[in-house]
């Protein structure tokens, strides 16, 4: 999007950032809440240290902000963690999302152009079990459902690296468990015994897609073979003369070991949930096409929001709420 400097400081209000561990986002909105710009960098906070933020932020945005006067700056992401910008501290649940401006902190900048309110994760913790769980960015994707919904009760569902699974009850989070699907895919894939087999994994290949559908529907009845049927990847990849032959052979077995993963994932999430009310899925369409077809193999029903236009809508919804508190 295209908007000159001068048309900018007319009409910029505010901005929303994603400050994540390997990037960060930045869009800016006019009073309107209207995207009128936005900006990306590959400076996310591994690569930075906490006295360098602001001056990565500025580079971003600099030429976006008026001459005179403070801009608000909403922040949501890895930039408020511990060894971020500076930590915001988790929210326990149960947490309304529309009150998570509330949590948040405002680090000591070295120039006045900006005011910046780095937003706060949830925490979890259960006096039962050793159950301890975080989620830091997730919360404000979750917020931007409920700013459509803010009524919303049900089941909800982050795929990615870290998978999140969080019961909203009114729009409010009253729980939620962390699946690490997506890191454990990548270390069998790579890492293990497994990586003389798993090749390139194309779902839309339809041998590669009834694979996984099988897979998911074995694990998901018998969970407790699951180490089990990650060595027989390998076997089968040295004994079943049925597979294809060249990159379709590598491709097949991904989509078992995918299969596989998710699978247990779902047998931990959804074993109790009832199958008559959709889960919502939040993140990328690629992915979320991919949850999709394994809870429909189970029997459940999914619907889909876009990662991005959650998060941009949850730092509205926490724009708005700091501007009601500060009245």
């Amino acid at each position: 999007m295209s908007t000159t400097t001068a048309t900018l400081e007319q009409q910029l209000a505010w901005i929303a950032v994603d400050w994540g561990s390997s990037n960060l986002r930045a869009w800016g909105l006019n009073e309107h809440d209207q995207v009128i710009t936005q900006a990306t960098s590959d400076k996310g906070m591994l690569s930075l240290k906490a006295d360098e933020y602001e001056a990565e932020l500025l580079r971003l945005v600099g030429d976006w902000l008026p001459t005179t006067g403070q801009t608000d700056v909403l922040v949501c992401g890895m930039a408020g963690a511990r060894q971020g910008w500076l930590e915001a501290a988790y929210l326990p649940v149960p947490t309304r999302l529309d009150q998570l401006s509330q949590g948040a902190v405002t680090p000591t900048l070295s120039g006045d152009q900006l005011r910046v309110y780095l937003l706060p994760g949830l925490s979890q913790t259960r006096s039962t079990a050793t159950h301890f769980d975080v989620m830091r960015g997730e919360e404000t994707q979750l917020a931007g459902l409920v700013a459509d919904s803010p009524d919303f009760t049900g089941l909800a569902c982050l795929p990615g690296t870290h998978a999140k699974w969080a019961t909203l009850k009114a729009g409010a989070v009253s729980g939620f468990s962390t699946y690490l699907t997506g890191e454990l895919y990548q270390l069998l894939a790579n890492k293990s015994v497994l990586r003389h087999s798993i090749g390139s994994d194309k779902l839309q290949d339809p041998v590669c897609r009834e694979t996984f559908i099988a897979a998911v529907s074995e694990i998901y009845a018998a969970p407790e073979t699951f180490s089990s049927r990650l060595f027989g990847l390998r076997a089968q990849d040295l004994l079943d003369g049925r597979l294809p032959t060249g990159d379709t052979r590598g491709a097949v077995l991904a989509a078992r070991l995918s299969g596989l993963a998710i699978g247990l994932e779902l047998a931990g999430a959804c074993r109790e949930c009832p199958t008559d009310k959709p889960i919502m899925l939040i993140g990328n369409q690629t992915l979320s096409q991919r949850y999709t077809l394994a809870l429909n193999t189970i029997g459940h029903q999914a619907q889909h929001m876009d990662g991005d236009a959650a998060v941009l809508a949850g730092l509205r919804l926490a724009h708005q709420s700091l501007k009601a508190a500060n009245c």
